[in-house]
């Protein structure tokens, strides 16, 4: 039981981490906020959980299916694209400041977690289908396998947003003036990008 249990996480590691590094809204904000501060990743992880840990509860105590509804689907599309445009578009507005600290996201790491996740349809469709059998899986180990898989893929979350951050915010002195609105521009154009496709796709 301890080794099929062992490779279980194993496995599940290695799922959560390849949605995880996959580039996207949470990536972008967390490039956007750890250039402010190293260790905005934690923060932004602790953002995703307390959206991502009582979706996994909802998902163990049966509500997957909810999130597979049309009307669930274009809810959450519609909502979570005007959100993201409206960040992305907030970056853009800053990004014609002078002052260094005016590129950024209008919201602090903890709550820029929350927002990045709660906006992207993807990561619910994710958990409703992937997530659902990583959940049943872990479930057949007792609450204490699924209360052990929930932390081992959000810590998945925490070392790479704070990889990320980190990083950024240590290579910061590098960059010059083009570099930061660079780098600042194309995190605005993945958030209004995947806001745009997120709002389209829900009619596709």
């Amino acid at each position: 039981m301890t080794e099929s249990f062992g490779l279980f996480l194993l496995s599940a590691a290695g799922i959560s981490l390849s949605g995880v590094m996959l580039p996207g809204p949470l990536t972008a904000a967390t490039i956007a906020k750890g250039y402010h501060n190293g260790n905005a990743g934690i923060f932004i992880a602790l953002g995703h959980g307390v959206v991502e840990i009582p979706l996994m509860a909802l998902i163990y105590l049966g509500f997957a299916r909810f999130f597979t509804y049309p009307e669930a689907k274009i809810a959450i599309g519609l909502a979570g694209g005007l959100m993201l445009i409206f960040m992305g578009a907030m970056v853009v507005r800053n990004l014609t400041r002078s002052q260094n600290t005016a590129l950024d996201l209008p919201y602090n790491s903890l709550v820029t977690g929350i927002v990045m996740t709660g906006a992207n349809p993807y990561f619910f469709i994710w958990w409703a289908t992937i997530g659902i059998a990583l959940i049943a899986t872990a479930a057949g180990f007792g609450i204490l396998g699924l209360a052990i898989f929930a932390v081992v893929h959000w810590s998945c979350d925490l070392l790479w947003e704070q990889f990320i951050s980190t990083v950024v915010f240590r290579t910061k002195r590098l960059w010059t003036r083009k570099v930061e609105i660079i780098v600042f521009s194309i995190c605005a154009l993945v958030l209004i990008g995947f806001g745009i496709w997120f709002c389209v796709s829900v009619f596709a």
